[in-house]
């Protein structure tokens, strides 16, 4: 929640919404998460207790053949680094590993970084929803990726 509430793009989500995302085994559901390391320096030992902390996550839900693309944050400190691009293979991996056909998305009109990288990963504009969402209020643009 601390991260996603740092990415004044992200879709927000209550806590309880994220706590309903995973109500049964019926639904499937994937979750990744991007970590940081800890820093070592040489001679240095591994504190584990100082570990990680989250850089980025996505949320897809599949509903074969096709997997839906929910939620993607990235750390502001960690954008333009490449790791929005890994999670998105990393979904683009499992997707093709479910004899999938496709991942799509809904995206705001606005955010013009987040269109960019779907861009980039190959995601094709397919047409758009009016008013899909609030707070503000904005136009949907909605991307589908076809898998070989």
């Amino acid at each position: 929640m601390t991260l996603e509430r740092r990415s004044a793009t992200a879709g927000h989500w209550t806590e309880e919404q994220y706590r309903q995302a995973f109500p049964s085994e019926a639904v499937r559901r994937l979750v990744l998460v991007a970590e940081d390391s800890p820093t070592i320096a040489p001679g240095r030992e591994i504190n584990s207790a100082a570990g990680t902390r989250p850089l980025g996550f996505l949320v897809a839900l599949h509903l074969p053949p096709e997997w839906e693309l929910e939620n993607i944050v990235v750390d502001p400190t960690a954008r333009r680094k490449g790791l929005g691009l890994q999670l998105l293979d990393a979904l683009l991996a499992a997707a093709r590993e479910t004899d999938s056909s496709s991942v799509f998305l809904e995206v705001r009109e606005s955010n013009a970084a987040a269109r960019s990288l779907y861009e980039k990963a190959g995601f094709e504009h397919t047409g758009g929803r009016k008013s899909y969402y609030t707070n503000p209020p904005e136009d949907a643009v909605l991307y589908r990726r076809t898998l070989p």
